[in-house]
């Protein structure tokens, strides 16, 4: 399965356990809320960092930590992930934001969360990650990074359709002419690849889904792999294109530049109260219960 699911084990009890919260700067009441919850956490004699705190550094801020609380929406999610750095620790989603597909509890319902996590009355669902490589056309390599949701190759902002080449696991498969081609991992059909058409994939699934957006040929139908597969997208032609990872722009790519992805070996985990029903979830958040 694409996720696994555990019992949460005991915390440690009365003893003091160190908790990072992950703060959507541009959300005022996600700024009032952890302030609020930080105070009565250190009131309980936890010890409480801020990702929006400027003295400290990504590496202080994660390094040491039992808990990552993410205050906003999906993408708070995702920025908490990357700033681990393939750290185990468990992210606890507080929902600022608007679909919530990764985020556990409402904002009302944040320190009684923690409190259930500090007692081990929790699941754990461990989600598949992408590895990503950005090898350039000289031969170097540039960037090594782990996306939870997606790695995008499109078009930049000045740029027409692009022309990219996909080899899968050596074997060269086809061209594609698009906007740009995505590689999502069942976390993330629901995101970028959900908005362009691709399928809606459970998330305790292993794969990699290879979806074309806006693409200008007959075949423009989703690729789902092996998650072992070794999936190459090479810049075919000399417009300019850009790689982005779960929203980061990783900067433009040129004529033979690639992009080699295939499963990391790194997880997230997402903690969860009794686990979560898919279903029941796309039910919710696209208003399909009283069909």
């Amino acid at each position: 399965t694409g996720h696994r699911i555990s019992r949460g084990r005991p915390r440690r009890g009365s003893l003091m356990a160190w908790v990072g919260l992950v703060v959507h700067e541009d959300r005022p009441e996600a700024v009032t809320q952890a302030t609020q919850l930080a105070g009565r956490l250190t009131e309980q004699g936890h010890a409480v960092r801020r990702s929006d705190d400027p003295a400290l550094e990504a590496a202080a801020f994660v390094d040491g930590l039992d808990l990552v609380v993410s205050m906003g929406g999906d993408g708070s999610i995702l920025r908490a992930v990357h700033l681990l750095d393939g750290r185990p620790v468990p992210v606890l989603g507080v929902n600022f934001g608007h679909l919530g597909y990764l985020t556990t509890v409402e904002p009302t319902a944040a320190l009684d969360a923690v409190g259930r996590f500090m007692e081990g009355d929790h699941d754990l669902e461990t989600r598949m990650m992408l590895r990503m490589v950005v090898g350039r056309a000289d031969g170097s390599l540039e960037e090594v990074d782990h996306a939870l949701n997606e790695v995008v190759v499109g078009r930049a902002a000045s740029s027409q359709t692009i022309r990219v080449g996909v080899s899968l696991d050596g074997a060269f498969f086809t061209s594609y002419a698009a906007d740009g081609l995505l590689l999502a991992t069942p976390t993330g059909s629901t995101a970028y690849a959900f908005s362009a058409r691709g399928p809606i994939v459970d998330a305790r699934h292993r794969s990699i889904q290879l979806t074309p957006v806006s693409a200008h040929m007959l075949f423009d139908r989703t690729l789902v792999l092996e998650p072992s597969t070794e999936v190459v997208l090479e810049i075919l032609g000399d417009r300019p294109a850009a790689c982005v990872i779960d929203g980061r722009d990783l900067g433009p790519l040129a004529e033979g530049d690639r992009v080699t992805c295939t499963a990391s070996e790194r997880t997230a985990h997402l903690v969860t109260f009794g686990g979560r029903d898919f279903l029941q979830l796309l039910k919710a958040k696209f208003g399909l219960e009283d069909r």
